[in-house]
């Protein structure tokens, strides 16, 4: 049953963010855990929120949508923070601004407008991430490199939303190594923004298989999914 491992598994990411951060010389609390809850149900959620874990990150949205509306109802005044991290489709902006507190997966300019100006004012800002094609992948979502900058500045002045900093989701690779040469391209361009001036302050990057290189290169958020829940039945 995966609702009796769901504790046990977050206890063994924590202590493998634990090691990856002490081995980089950061502090645990420098690294938030985002348990990516896509396929499994509101109980499987809910086991996760009982072992102390807040933060949720959500692909695909009727799903997200109902999930949210079953926790509210099964947790009622319990604070948890959904992050959404699928691909925006620019007719589905209206419920992604008025029901997550992040957004992992801008890559353009139209579908920051249409969050902005769908936000519930009573709701404050939403945090931005922009995604980066930082493997420049003709199969990947994302800004490319080249035109980050000007992006950038457009969604960093837009109302209703706070620019956070940077995702990415790199070609898959084994090696360490060439795990942190992509994580270390999308950091220097978080250095780069920030150098001119937009404050930035989140490294959305790695996963299950490549976060301890992630975390080497300075992610501020780990988004892991199977390493927590278990065997996905569909993607």
């Amino acid at each position: 049953m995966i609702m009796s491992t769901i504790a046990q598994n977050l206890q063994a990411v924590d202590a493998s963010i634990v090691a990856a951060a002490k081995a980089a010389g950061r502090p645990r609390d420098a690294v938030q855990l985002l348990a990516v809850s896509k396929t499994f149900p509101a109980e499987a959620v809910q086991e996760a929120v009982a072992a102390g874990q807040r933060a949720f990150g959500e692909n695909y949205l009727q799903e997200a949508l109902d999930k949210i509306d079953a926790l509210a109802k099964a947790l009622p005044g319990q604070a948890l923070e959904w992050h959404f991290i699928g691909p925006i489709q620019s007719n589905k902006t209206r419920p992604i601004a008025a029901s997550f507190d992040w957004v992992h997966t801008v890559d353009r300019l139209k579908v920051a407008q249409r969050l902005s100006e769908q936000r519930p004012p009573q709701l404050g800002p939403l945090n931005i991430c922009l995604q980066v094609n930082i493997s420049g992948e003709a199969s990947k979502s994302g800004v490319a490199s080249a035109e980050l900058d000007e992006l950038a500045r457009q969604v960093a002045q837009l109302p209703n939303l706070r620019l956070r900093g940077l995702m990415a989701i790199p070609q898959p690779q084994t090696d360490f190594e060439l795990q942190r040469a992509a994580f270390a391209r999308l950091r220097a361009l978080f250095e780069r923004l920030r150098a001119d001036g937009i404050a930035l302050d989140t490294l959305s990057m790695g996963m299950s298989a490549d976060m301890a290189a992630a975390i080497a290169e300075g992610a501020t958020i780990v988004r892991v999914g199977s390493a927590i829940f278990g065997s996905r039945k569909y993607e």
